[in-house]
């Protein structure tokens, strides 16, 4: 028992869980699941490419079962499931999933239909034409190997690719915590922007763009606009927006008919077809009669007869909106450099691939100068031989042995082993005149060819004008024209003329939930009094933002970190009365840590009514309505905020109102809007009040003469005061005193212009959510500290409150 006690390690389970964990991730993210930058590709790639090599399955050679390249693949290098084997082989001789076929296919392998290639033992394959560029040189030394699984064999860490094919046909794989998306790319695009590289190694992104347009799909189709390209090529991350090919056409009869002829990139025709079905079944399309698919090995044709009276380009752009007709394509340009993964731009694809072949070249050069240096060596020992012809045979057939003969020549001659050898296993036919002459002449070129390996080694300029010529060479046997076309993106599909212009309700809550209500069955669910609940929210949940605007109106969502993002109310999902609504984050791109402080609808952006803004910092800023009249749908800036500071107000005016702002220590400052002057939308913006030390900005509010002023403290006190207290000065002063500040009432957490109409909403930093009628808060003069409106604990505070519309709610 000792003995076997002694054997037991104790080992932590929250480290060897770790450990264990990030070795498997490790071995996954290097070993499996991303391609190399050099050649563009994954290990198992890598290993049925190599293991075709090393059957001699050439494309000059027939056809093979491919259970034959599956079992020697697994045999010899990948330890894994034959399946997962075979399934990529596939993938590479499929031409509408790779650019450039590196498997030439023979047999079912599979369509874009999504259909299943039949069983390994039905089909075969070989090596495509170019896959030679990808494995030419590699008996040159041209690269590193590395012990397979078992130690029995090498295998290489990377093939010599002799054309860039991480861009050529892209990459696609999902590892531990990360992922790769890379798109194909046309091979003589993909070549210039490399030979454009080795011209100016300074070039820029731009520049390199002007080379590579962009993806080129197998499936050719269509790319909407540059900005997702830009985007992807500048940062290594971007969304590309791809859109198939169609037309409209005279079917006869007065009919119409819309034609597909070319698919987005990984689109399941057969699945499209079905969808397109499924939605003339629900109706959510209208106006198709009839569906076919006639596509033949001639090409696709996916045919829509449409009804006499539709109207073709409405009935298309419903397509491009519900089915993958339009999709995008999600670029993560994720590639293994010296084994580790990294994110890398355009630029830092194509470096990390000219580096590769500069190191090719070299050592190739290096492999053939050795072997050249070799030969003339020999060479110069059999001229010697040649020039004593008479005595090295006398010599030979003096000698008793084979090593007799060798050491003989090695000291009267001053020959070396090899060349001692050289003469001894030469035929005596070399002693003819024209031997002895091919071997002078084969000499001559030697050295010749020495002296350039020499000065190729010797000069890294001379090394890229190789790779530049081969670069070339490779363009002119496989380049070809590029497939996908890259047209003017026309902006997101708003088929407006199908959406009824009404009038509809938009709520949006506290914590970011939103819907739209049509204002009949808004308003035809009263009962009298409070009426009933106009949305189902959680219970630290509230409506802060309710208003009734037309369905074709645009909505301005402001966030804290300013910046503007802009959709049609149609747009936002119409749910049922008590349905909670969706997440805003689902509907517009706000990054983490944004969220919404102002939503604005605006009809039309005309000169005369201004956006006024106002920031923690004090800062306001007055911004014709006109210039938001164009927004990306990922968002535009809107005010350029200083570090730190945040937006905490948004109001739509006419340019002749008056602003009030409140700050955390209880100072105030009315003013009117025309102190500020117009500015631009990138503008920063200048003073509204000036703070003192360890203030800020905590609402502002455009006022009406009828209106009071209510403010609330952080320890559950407020007060509500007539609007005339606060009297108008010029705005950037420090302001008038609103709210007493003492360590027992707390800061001020917010300050609100109100009529009697409405409620104000109390939430405190723990969730408790309080309502309360407005009318119900004492009114006190300025001067006064206030009285509780809700009671919080020691631990917590006020948080922020909202003002909510009583009676519009109601409705």
């Amino acid at each position: 028992m000792p003995e076997e006690t002694e054997r037991v390690n104790e080992v932590n389970i929250s480290q060897e869980m770790r450990s264990s964990f990030l070795d498997y991730a490790m071995s996954v993210i290097v070993s499996r699941a991303l391609p190399d930058v050099r050649d563009g590709l994954k290990p198992v790639h890598r290993r049925i490419l190599y293991t075709m090599h090393e059957l001699g399955m050439t494309p000059d050679k027939g056809y093979r079962k491919s259970a034959n390249v599956v079992g020697n693949v697994l045999a010899s290098y990948h330890p894994h499931g034959d399946v997962a084997v075979y399934d990529t082989m596939v993938r590479m001789a499929q031409d509408f999933s790779y650019r450039y076929l590196l498997v030439d296919g023979h047999g079912n392998f599979g369509s874009v239909d999504g259909d299943a290639p039949a069983a390994m033992r039905y089909t075969e394959a070989r090596m495509a034409p170019i896959t030679r560029e990808l494995l030419r040189d590699i008996e040159k030394e041209t690269i590193d190997y590395t012990p397979n699984y078992d130690g029995r064999l090498e295998e290489p860490v990377v093939l010599p690719s002799r054309f860039p094919n991480l861009l050529v046909n892209g990459a696609a794989g999902i590892a531990v915590g990360m992922a790769t998306n890379i798109p194909p790319h046309n091979m003589g695009e993909v070549i210039d922007g490399i030979l454009a590289l080795i011209e100016n190694p300074d070039i820029t992104i731009d520049q390199l763009m002007e080379h590579i347009k962009g993806p080129d799909f197998p499936t050719a189709g269509l790319i909407l606009g540059r900005d997702g390209i830009k985007k992807a090529y500048r940062t290594g991350r971007g969304s590309i927006r791809m859109q198939a090919k169609a037309r409209i056409e005279e079917a006869g009869n007065g009919k119409m008919r819309i034609v597909v002829e070319e698919l987005p990139f990984q689109v399941n025709k057969a699945k499209l077809v079905e969808k397109i079905a499924q939605l003339v079944r629900d109706k959510k399309i209208d106006g198709i009669t009839d569906l076919r698919d006639e596509s033949d090995r001639n090409g696709m044709r996916v045919v829509v007869e449409l009804r006499r009276d539709a109207n073709p380009k409405v009935v298309l752009n419903n397509l491009y909106k519900q089915t993958n007709l339009q999709t995008s394509f999600g670029v993560n340009m994720l590639a293994l450099v010296d084994g580790k993964p990294q994110v890398l731009n355009l630029k830092q694809v194509l470096h990390h691939y000219l580096e590769h072949q500069v190191e090719v070249i070299r050592r190739r050069t290096q492999y053939e100068l050795r072997k050249a240096e070799e030969r003339a060596h020999i060479l110069e020992g059999l001229r010697i031989a040649l020039d004593h012809i008479d005595e090295v045979i006398e010599l030979i057939r003096g000698s008793q042995t084979a090593r007799e003969a060798r050491d003989g020549l090695m000291e009267n001659f001053g020959l070396t082993e090899t060349q001692a050898q050289a003469i001894l296993d030469m035929r005596l036919q070399r002693l003819t005149g024209l031997e002895r002459e091919k071997i002078e002449n084969e000499y001559k070129e030697l050295q010749e060819k020495i002296a350039e390996l020499r000065a190729i080694l010797a000069s890294e300029e001379r090394i890229r004008g190789v790779v530049r010529d081969e670069l070339l060479e490779v363009r002119e046997k496989y380049g070809d024209e590029r497939r996908t076309r890259i047209v003017l993106n026309t902006g997101d599909i708003d088929d407006e003329d199908l959406i009824p212009e009404d009038e509809v309700a938009v709520l949006m809550t506290h914590r970011g939930y939103i819907k739209r209500m049509p204002l009949t069955s808004y308003r035809a669910q009263r009962r009298g009094g409070r009426g009933v609940s106009g949305m189902g929210t959680r219970e630290d949940d509230f409506v802060q933002h309710l208003f009734v605007t037309n369905s074709h109106n645009y909505l301005l969502f402001f966030s804290n970190k300013g910046k503007v993002y802009r959709m049609k109310a149609y747009e936002v999902p119409e749910l049922s009365r008590t349905a909670r609504g969706t997440p805003i984050i689902n509907l517009i791109q706000i990054d983490q840590g944004e969220y919404i402080e102002a939503v604005i609808p605006v009809k039309e952006f005309t000169p005369d009514h201004y956006l006024f803004f106002g920031t923690r910092y004090g800062v306001v800023k007055k911004t014709s309505l006109e210039e938001f009249g164009h927004i990306r749908r990922n968002g535009l800036f809107a005010i350029n905020l200083r570090d730190g500071d945040e937006l905490v107000g948004v109001r739509l005016t006419d340019g002749k109102q008056e602003i009030i702002l409140g700050t955390r220590r209880g100072m105030s400052i009315r003013f009117p809007e025309q102190d500020v002057r117009q500015m631009g939308r990138t503008a920063t913006g200048v003073k509204g009040i000036a703070l003192g030390d360890e203030d800020e900005v905590v609402g502002m509010e455009v006022v009406q003469p009828d209106q009071e002023v209510v403010i609330v403290t952080s320890k559950g006190y407020g007060k509500r005061t007539p609007l005339a207290e606060y009297r108008t000065q010029s705005r950037g002063g420090k302001g008038i005193k609103a709210q007493n500040v003492t360590k027992a009432k707390g800061q001020v957490v917010g300050l609100k212009v109100v009529t009697p109409e409405e409620d104000l909403m109390i939430v405190t930093t723990s969730g408790v959510v309080i309502r309360m009628n407005v009318e119900g808060i004492s009114s006190m003069s300025r001067y006064a500290q206030g009285v509780k409106l809700i009671s919080v604990k020691k631990e917590e505070e006020v948080a922020t409150l909202a003002r909510v519309d009583t009676e519009e709610e109601e409705n």
